[in-house]
C-alpha cells in the first residue's frame, strides 16, 4: 500500500535571533528533514507591539503552530515589558486560538518565589511591587491558562530557570556572570555559601518542543519546568569559573545582603542625579534582582521526567558544558574587544591571528610563499552537489 506523505508543517517562531529562538529555528530547519517550513520574522516584518502586524502576518502565512521565544529584557521599562511580554504574547495566543493551532510559550522562573523544588503550579502573587519583567511574564502565564479554561486554547508553557548555552548574542543571565568574572569586574562574592539555583540547558528546549508538538493530547494545556536534574551552588560555580580562567577575582570575601542592598540603593540615587543633569545612566540589570543572588530557587523537574519525553542528553550539566561555553564566549568577547581586565595568557588565538595583530607583513609573505595555509581546499567544488545553500 502506498502511504500518503504527510504535509509539511509551517511554524512561526518569534524571537529567532535569541539563544532559545535561534536554537529552535536551527533544530526545525536542520534536524527535521523536510518536515517543517519555519518562518522567523524580525520586528520589521512583524512587530509584537503591533496587533495589525501579527494579524496580517498570520493571515498571509496560515501557520500550523506558533512558538513565542521573544522577551523584553529583564531591565525593560514598563511599556516595553508590558507590550512585548504580555500584549504581544497574548495577541499571538489569540491568533493561535482563532486558527485552532498549538501555541508554545517560553516562560521564566522569574514568576516563581524563592524556595526549593518549586512545581509548575506555584507562582508569586501578582502585585505592583514586582519587577516589570516578572509582572509581565506572570500575567502572560495567567492569561494563557484563562484562555485555555474559558476558550479552549491549545497551549504549552515551557518554564526555564537560568539558561546556559552557546550562541547568545546578548550578555545576559549566566553569560553576564561569566563575563563579569572574565573581565574581573566582580571584586568579591555577591552571594552567600549554600545558595542553590536550577539551570536550563538551551540545547534541550528544541527537542522537547518538537516532541510536545507531536503529542498534543499529553502536553496541551500544561506547563513544564525544563531544568537540569541537580541544582547548582552559585559560590561553587563562580569558584570553578575563576579557577578555570586563572583570574584573581572575586576575592574570597562575601558581601552581606544588607550591605549589598545599601550599595545598590546608593548607586540608584546617584544614577537618578546624573539623569537630572542630562547624563544618561542606567541601573545594572543584575542589581535589580540582587535578592536572587542570596536566595535559593530550585525548580522541580519531575513532571517533565514522568512524561513521554526522553531527555536527549541527561548527562549534560553546566559543569560538563563549561569548558566549551567558556572557550566560545571568551573568544567572541575578545574578538569584539569587550574584555578589559582579562588575563590574555588564557586566550591563545591561532598563530596567524597573532601575526595578523603584530606582524602582518610577515604573515602575508608566508601566505604568498606557501608557508602558511589559512585557507581550505574547496574540495567539494570538484564534484557536483545537489545541496541547496541557504538564501
Amino acid at each position: 500500500m502506498i502511504q500518503q506523505i504527510p504535509e509539511k508543517k509551517r511554524g512561526i517562531i518569534i524571537g529567532g535571533s535569541g539563544l532559545i529562538g535561534g536554537g529552535l529555528v536551527h533544530h526545525f530547519n536542520k534536524c527535521c528533514g523536510d518536515s517543517f517550513e519555519i518562518l522567523s520574522p524580525n520586528s520589521k516584518k512583524m512587530s509584537l507591539a503591533s496587533e495589525d502586524d501579527i494579524e496580517k502576518y498570520a493571515r498571509y502565512w496560515k501557520p500550523d503552530f506558533i512558538i513565542n521565544a521573544a522577551i523584553a529584557a529583564i531591565d525593560s521599562d514598563p511599556q516595553l515589558a508590558y507590550t512585548i511580554n504580555y500584549i504581544g504574547s497574548i495577541n499571538l495566543a489569540r491568533v493561535a486560538l482563532k486558527l485552532n493551532i498549538p501555541y508554545i510559550s517560553i516562560s521564566s522562573a522569574a514568576v516563581l518565589p524563592a524556595g526549593k523544588d518549586l512545581s509548575e503550579e506555584q507562582h508569586i502573587g501578582l502585585e505592583a511591587a514586582l519587577s516589570n519583567y516578572a509582572k509581565s511574564k506572570l500575567m502572560s502565564e495567567m492569561t494563557l491558562r484563562h484562555m485555555h479554561e474559558q476558550q479552549g486554547l491549545d497551549f504549552t508553557i515551557v518554564r526555564l530557570a537560568i539558561v546556559y548555552g552557546k550562541h547568545d548574542h546578548k550578555i545576559q543571565g549566566f553569560h553576564r556572570l561569566l563575563f563579569s568574572i572574565a573581565d574581573q569586574a566582580m571584586p568579591i562574592f555577591l552571594t552567600a555559601k549554600g545558595v542553590l539555583h536550577s539551570y536550563s540547558n538551551a540545547k534541550k528546549v528544541p527537542p522537547f518542543i518538537h516532541h510536545a508538538l507531536q503529542h498534543r493530547a499529553e502536553f496541551s494545556g500544561q506547563s513544564y519546568n525544563l531544568v537540569d536534574r541537580e541544582p547548582v551552588e552559585l559560590v561553587m560555580l563562580i569558584q570553578t569559573i575563576k579557577d578555570y580562567l586563572s583570574v584573581n577575582k572575586p576575592k574570597n570575601i562575601f558581601l552581606p545582603l544588607g550591605v549589598a542592598k545599601f550599595g545598590a540603593k546608593t548607586l540608584q540615587i546617584l544614577l537618578k542625579a546624573l539623569v537630572h543633569i542630562g547624563i544618561e545612566a542606567k541601573m545594572p540589570a543584575e542589581l535589580m534582582f540582587l535578592d536572587q543572588f542570596y536566595d535559593t530557587q530550585t525548580l522541580d523537574g519531575s513532571k517533565l521526567q514522568r512524561s513521554s519525553f526522553t531527555d536527549p542528553c541527561p548527562e549534560e550539566t553546566i559543569y560538563s558544558k563549561l569548558p566549551e561555553i567558556i572557550e566560545y564566549y571568551i573568544t567572541r568577547w575578545e574578538h569584539h574587544n569587550l574584555l578589559s581586565g582579562f588575563n590574555e595568557d588564557f586566550f591563545d588565538p591561532r598563530e596567524d591571528i597573532r601575526q595578523f595583530i603584530d606582524r602582518p607583513q610577515d604573515l602575508l609573505k608566508q601566505i604568498h610563499d606557501g608557508n602558511s595555509k589559512p585557507f581550505g581546499e574547496f574540495a567539494s567544488l570538484d564534484s557536483d552537489s545537489s545541496e541547496t545553500p541557504a538564501k
